[in-house]
């Protein structure tokens, strides 16, 4: 079921705006931990070795077109001599599960709109628009509208054009009651303004920006430790945050050298995404206060080496600066 932008609306839209501060307190609840709940993201059913892998073999192919940069957050395209466009496709993944169980598909849409343009702003681009993918074994509209006016509140925070989309209807595909989406982000920046993480260099500072939670990655392992035990949605799936205000005002402040956006593989694992060769960051651990959500995975079972791989910590975007202004959370230093 093709969507023209012209019919966005009417076709889409249909179940008015609702406060976006989440479900009431009567809804929220306590969750439980089975005896049996996988500790770690691999025996949760997620490979990150196998994730790399994927990458390296697909990268001959993709490179076979002329692309380069292939592994950052965005890809880049010449689009004159001037401007690059910045692209970012991903998906929600399995949050989308917890959120049908809350009842907080809305924050679904936002983590996926934020998500992609987070990603995007690591080359230095603003987001232009924006275009989504809902697919399920049966379309259920208002599952369909909560999604999309979630992606539409971030979007007009960011000044980022939802202009179109894609429902499917998969029956054999999806079983009944699963659900999936994903996004694409298009953004713009000059040549000038580009930021790739090539000018960094020991000595430079990290600085962090904190993260709501979980944010839209690891949940394969934190259903696992949920199991069918009731949960607080307010704790585990607090909508994933927006960086751009915070991104442009550093830029206002400081020479930003790199972006990364903490998604799958943790501080670490997104930081060496955008670092030179033989460069490599030293992160303080104890720099800032980390979200409730995190002492919670640590008191069942998720040890710290396996949630600084897996998980944001509490810190959902890092920027590489020379020297931080005043007020910045510096959380680590390159070396």
């Amino acid at each position: 079921m093709s969507r023209a932008a012209a019919s966005w609306c009417q076709t889409r839209l249909g179940s008015g705006d609702r406060s976006v501060t989440g479900p009431s307190r009567a809804a929220r609840r306590l969750v439980t931990l089975t005896e049996d709940a996988a500790k770690t993201y691999e025996a949760a059913g997620v490979s990150l070795a196998t994730a790399d892998a994927v990458v390296e073999r697909l990268r001959s192919a993709v490179e076979s077109t002329g692309a380069t940069g292939f592994g950052h957050f965005a890809g880049l395209f010449p689009l004159d001599e001037g401007r690059l466009l910045a692209a970012s496709t991903d998906s929600v993944g399995s949050k989308l599960l917890l959120h049908r169980r809350a009842g907080t598909l809305r924050w679904g849409g936002m983590d996926l709109a934020a998500h992609c343009i987070n990603d995007v702003l690591c080359s230095g681009a603003d987001p232009l628009f924006f275009l989504d993918y809902v697919a399920a074994a049966h379309i259920e509209l208002e599952q369909v509208a909560d999604l999309v006016e979630g992606a539409a509140e971030i979007c007009r925070a960011a000044g980022c054009q939802l202009i179109g989309g894609e429902t499917a209807e998969l029956p054999g595909v999806y079983r009944d009651g699963e659900l999936d989406f994903a996004g694409t982000c298009v953004g713009l920046v000059a040549r000038d303004n580009l930021i790739d993480g090539s000018r960094c260099a020991p000595g430079d500072a990290i600085v962090g920006f904190p993260s709501a939670g979980l944010h839209t990655n690891g949940f394969s392992l934190v259903r696992a430790v949920i199991g069918d035990n009731d949960f607080d949605a307010d704790v585990v799936l607090a909508p994933h945050r927006l960086y751009l205000d915070d991104v442009r005002a550093l830029r206002a402040q400081a020479d930003v050298k790199a972006l990364a956006h903490v998604t799958g593989g943790g501080i670490l694992g997104n930081l060496e995404r955008v670092l030179p060769t033989g460069v490599y960051a030293r992160i303080d651990w104890d720099a800032w206060e980390r979200p409730p959500v995190f002492h919670w995975l640590a008191d069942h079972g998720v040890d710290e080496e396996e949630a600084r791989r897996v998980f944001n910590l509490g810190i959902g975007m890092c920027a590489v600066v020379p020297e931080p202004p005043a007020g910045a959370l510096v959380i680590g230093a390159l070396e």
